[in-house]
C-alpha cells in the first residue's frame, strides 16, 4: 500500500466485479458519498445493495488505477426499497430474479428482508410464488445470513474471513453456534486458526482460563506445533511444562487434560525409546504402521530359484561394467530381500547401483516404479536412470478431500499396480508420507530406499531414513568408496572431508570448488551479485537461470530475503516492458525466478506444446514468471515443462527463488551453487547444513564468506534431537 495509514470509507455495494467463492476475494464498485470507488479484499458472499464500512488504504493498481484495499469489512443488510431491490435483483437469493424482486419489494417495502427471514409464508401472497418456493427462498436467505453473522462475529476478533468460510463449509448454518459453544474447534487441521486466535475469542466469551476445552486445546496445539520441529511425540513432562507455560493454569490441570485426551482417543501415551511419549493419535498410528510393515517385509525373504550371481553378472555385462564389492552386494540384496536400504555420499555409485537394480528387476519381469519426494528430485532421478520417475504424491494420486484434507487415491483398498518401488532422497520423507507409500504397496511388493543419511532430515515429523538405518532391522548397504572420476571433483572430495569433520583446504582452487574470502557481510553480498550477474555468465558461460544461490538463513544481509531483493534488482530490474504485481512482502515481475512453497494438488497445468496436461504443483518446484495479466488477474508461470496459471490470490503460494535456504534446496541439484557463508543462528551453522549445500552442486560450487563460519559449521556436528519412536519399534518388535 502506498499509504500505511489506515482509513475508513462507507458506502453501498453498487456492483460485484469479481468474486472467488473459495477464499472470499472480491472486487467491488462501492457507491460512497464522494462518488463510486473500486474496493478489493477478502469479502466473501458480498452482494449488491449491502452497506459496508471498510478499513484499509488507497493503492494504485498497475492497470486499473486507484483502488481501496480493504483489510476489514463491517457489513450491514441493505435498507430502503432501492437497496433491498438491488440486493434481491442481483441473484443473491436462489429462485429470485429481477422481476420477482420487484414484485416482492413492491408488496413488502422496507420490511421485505424481515418477512423473508421470519415470515416466509407471506411471500406466497406475491403472484407466482408458491408456499414451497417461499420456504426455499427463506432457507437460501437464512443460509446467507448465517455466513454473514459468522463473519461479523469473527471480524470483531480480527480473524481472517477465510476461517469463517472453512467453518461454514463444515458446520453450515450451525457454524456460529458451534464456534460460540467451543471456539477451540477453529484450531483443528481443517480450519487452521492459531490457538491464540481461538483463545482470544473464548476468553472474550467468558470461558474460564482452566476450563477443559481451553486446556485440552492447548495440549493439542503444543503437539501439533512441535510436528514442525520434526517431533512425532513429546515426552510427558515436557508437554506438561510447555502447555503450562502457554496458558499458566498449573501442572495438575494440564495432567488432567492429558488423561482426558487419552481417554477420548485424541492422544496416545506410551513408553517408547525410554520416554513417556505423548502422541497425536494420527502420528502414533503412522509410526506403528510403518514399523509393522517394514518388519514384516524384512522378515519375508524372497524364495527364488534364480541364480542371483549369474543374474547380476548378466547385468554387469549388459552395462559393460564390473561392480565393486559393495555395489555387487547392493544389486544382489535387491534380488533377495523384499525391502532394503542403499545409502552413501556423492560419487560413491548410488546411481550405478540403482540402474543395476532396475535392470535386475526387468530381468525378473517385475513392474518397477521410481519416485522421489519432490518434483526436482524426481526429474533428476529420471535423467540419471533413463526411466520415468514421479513425485510420491503424484504416484499415490494426491488430492484434496472433504474439509480440504489431503487424501490419496492409492491406498490399501486401491494399491499401486507395481511389483517394486524404488524411492530416492529418502532422507526427505516424513513419517506420514512413508506410511502412505507403504499402505499403497500391495502384499509382495518390493521396496528399495535410496538416499544420503548425512543430509538434513525431513521437514515434516520423524527421522525416518536415519531411524531405519540405525535400527539395523532392514538390510542396508553403505557405499563409501569414492570412484576415480568422482574423486577428481573438488565438490565430491570436500563434501566427504566435511562429512568426516575435516576442514578442506580452502586455498585450493580446484576446477569446481572455490572459496572467496569475504569477512564483511556487505562485501559477501556484493560478490554474490557480481558472480550471478557478471562473472559466471560472461567468463564461464553459466546463465543466471542455472545458478542457485543458497544461504543457511532467511534473515541478515546474506539471508535469502535480502539476497532475493538484491538479485532481482540486478538480474531482472523493472522496465516499461515488464509488468509487475506487489503481493505481500514481494514484488513479482515478469521474468522472475519463483518457487512454489506448498503442495497444490488441484491447480491445472498444460504442457509447453499444449498437447497434454494434468494437475498439481509441488513444494520446491521452481519456475519463471512468463506473463502477468491484470485484466483477468492471473499470472502464468513456466515450470520448465509445464505452464501453470495462478489467480492473483493464489500468489500466497509463491516466493522469489533467486536465493533459497539450504533446507528448501533438499532433493535438488543445480549446475552451479553459490553458498553464502556468513554469521547466523547457531542451530543453522552446523555440518549437515554445509554438507547438504555442497552436495547440491553438479559442476561448480563457490562459497562466499567468512572462513570462521565454515570452520564453525564443520566442527559443529550437533543435530537437533527429534523425538521419534520408529527406531525403537524396529529394534524391539511389538
Amino acid at each position: 500500500m502506498e499509504d500505511a495509514k489506515y482509513i475508513k470509507i462507507e458506502g453501498t455495494v453498487a456492483a460485484v466485479i469479481y468474486q472467488n467463492l473459495e477464499n472470499g476475494y472480491a472486487v467491488l464498485r462501492i457507491d460512497t458519498p464522494d462518488g463510486v470507488v473500486t474496493a478489493v479484499g477478502c469479502m466473501p458472499g458480498i452482494n449488491p445493495g449491502e452497506a459496508l464500512t471498510l478499513t484499509g488504504a488507497w493503492a494504485t493498481h498497475h492497470s486499473y488505477g486507484q483502488q481501496f484495499k480493504a483489510e476489514t469489512a463491517v457489513r450491514r443488510m441493505p435498507s430502503g426499497r432501492d437497496a433491498i431491490y438491488s440486493y434481491l435483483a442481483s441473484g443473491a437469493i436462489k429462485n429470485v430474479g429481477p422481476a420477482k424482486a420487484r414484485d416482492i419489494v413492491d408488496k413488502f417495502g422496507d420490511q421485505t428482508l424481515e418477512i423473508i427471514e421470519n415470515e416466509p409464508e407471506k411471500l406466497s401472497e406475491v403472484r407466482g410464488i408458491t408456499v414451497k418456493r417461499a420456504r426455499e427462498v427463506s432457507v437460501a436467505f437464512r443460509r446467507q445470513i448465517g455466513l454473514r453473522r459468522l463473519l461479523e462475529f469473527l471480524t470483531q476478533f480480527e480473524l481472517k474471513p477465510l476461517i469463517a468460510i472453512k467453518l461454514y463449509k463444515i458446520y453450515g448454518d450451525d457454524a456460529l453456534l458451534a464456534v460460540q459453544d467451543n471456539p477451540y474447534i477453529m484450531t483443528g487441521e481443517q480450519i487452521g486458526a492459531d490457538f491464540l486466535e481461538a483463545d482470544k475469542v473464548a476468553l472474550a466469551l467468558g470461558f474460564e482460563s482452566d476450563c477443559a476445552e481451553r486446556v485440552e486445546s492447548a495440549v493439542l496445539f503444543e503437539l501439533s506445533y512441535n510436528l514442525d520441529n520434526g517431533h512425532t511425540f513429546l515426552p510427558y513432562d515436557k508437554l506438561v511444562a510447555a502447555t503450562n507455560q502457554l496458558i499458566d493454569v498449573g501442572s495438575q490441570v494440564v495432567t488432567d487434560a492429558l488423561d482426558a485426551l487419552c481417554e477420548s482417543g485424541f492422544m496416545v501415551r506410551e513408553m517408547v525409546a525410554g520416554q513417556d511419549a505423548c502422541y497425536l493419535d494420527e502420528f502414533y498410528r503412522a509410526e506403528q504402521f510403518v514399523a509393522r510393515r517394514l518388519l514384516a517385509m524384512a522378515d519375508d525373504p524372497l524364495a527364488t530359484d534364480v541364480d542371483v550371481t549369474s543374474l547380476v553378472a548378466a547385468v554387469e555385462k549388459e552395462y559393460g561394467i564390473t561392480y565393486a564389492d559393495a555395489q555387487f552386494q547392493a544389486v544382489e540384496m535387491a534380488a533377495k530381500r523384499r525391502v532394503m536400504v542403499l545409502t552413501g555420499g556423492p560419487g560413491t555409485g548410488k546411481t550405478t547401483c540403482v540402474r543395476g537394480i532396475i535392470a535386475l528387476f526387468d530381468k525378473l519381469s517385475l513392474k518397477t516404479v521410481l519416485c522421489a519426494p519432490t518434483g526436482r528430485a524426481a526429474k533428476r532421478m529420471s535423467e540419471l536412470t533413463g526411466r520415468e520417475a514421479a513425485t510420491i504424491h503424484r504416484l499415490l494420486g494426491a488430492g484434496i478431500g472433504e474439509g480440504d484434507k489431503l487424501v490419496f487415491e492409492r491406498d490399501e483398498a486401491n494399491p499401486l499396480k507395481a511389483d517394486a518401488v524404488i524411492m530416492d532422497e529418502t532422507s526427505m520423507v516424513d513419517i506420514s508420507l512413508m506410511r502412505s507409500l507403504l499402505a499403497a504397496m500391495r502384499p509382495g511388493c518390493r521396496l528399495v530406499l535410496v538416499g544420503d543419511a548425512d543430509q538434513l532430515p525431513s521437514v515434516g515429523p520423524g527421522n525416518v531414513f536415519s531411524d531405519i538405518i540405525r535400527s539395523e532391522a532392514v538390510g542396508t548397504i553403505v557405499l563409501s568408496e569414492i570412484y576415480r572420476q568422482a574423486n577428481e571433483s573438488g565438490i565430491v572430495k570436500n563434501a566427504h572431508l566435511i562429512n568426516k569433520g575435516v576442514l578442506p583446504d580452502l586455498s585450493d582452487k580446484s576446477s569446481d570448488f572455490f572459496f572467496l574470502r569475504r569477512t564483511a557481510a556487505d562485501k559477501s553480498l556484493e560478490t554474490i551479485i557480481e558472480l550471478c550477474a557478471e562473472r559466471l555468465p560472461k567468463k564461464m558461460g553459466i546463465e543466471p537461470s542455472q545458478i542457485q544461490v543458497l544461504s543457511p538463513t532467511r534473515k541478515n544481509q546474506t539471508g535469502t530475503e535480502n539476497l532475493n531483493n538484491k538479485l532481482q534488482a540486478a538480474l531482472n530490474p523493472p522496465s516499461s516492458g515488464k509488468k509487475e504485481k506487489t503481493f505481500g512482502d514481494y514484488i513479482f515481475r515478469e521474468g522472475d525466478k519463483v518457487m512454489q512453497t506448498r503442495n497444490n494438488y488441484d491447480i491445472i497445468w498444460k504442457s509447453i506444446d499444449g498437447f497434454s496436461g494434468g494437475t498439481g504443483v509441488f513444494n520446491g518446484d521452481i519456475g519463471q514468471i512468463k506473463e502477468i495479466d491484470f485484466t483477468h488477474e492471473t499470472m502464468l508461470i513456466d515450470y520448465e515443462d509445464k505452464l501453470v496459471t495462478y489467480l492473483f490470490e493464489q500468489m500466497i503460494e509463491l516466493e522469489p527463488a533467486y536465493a533459497l535456504t539450504v533446507h528448501k534446496s533438499q532433493g535438488s541439484e543445480y549446475r552451479a551453487v553459490i553458498l553464502a557463508a556468513s554469521s547466523g543462528a547457531p542451530p543453522l551453522l552446523v555440518r549437515s547444513v554445509l554438507y547438504t549445500a555442497i552436495t547440491r552442486a553438479r559442476e561448480l560450487l563457490i562459497i562466499v564468506g567468512d572462513q570462521n563460519v565454515i570452520e564453525t559449521m564443520v566442527n559443529n556436528n550437533k543435530r537437533q534431537r527429534r523425538y521419534s519412536g520408529l527406531r525403537a519399534r524396529l529394534v524391539k518388535p511389538f
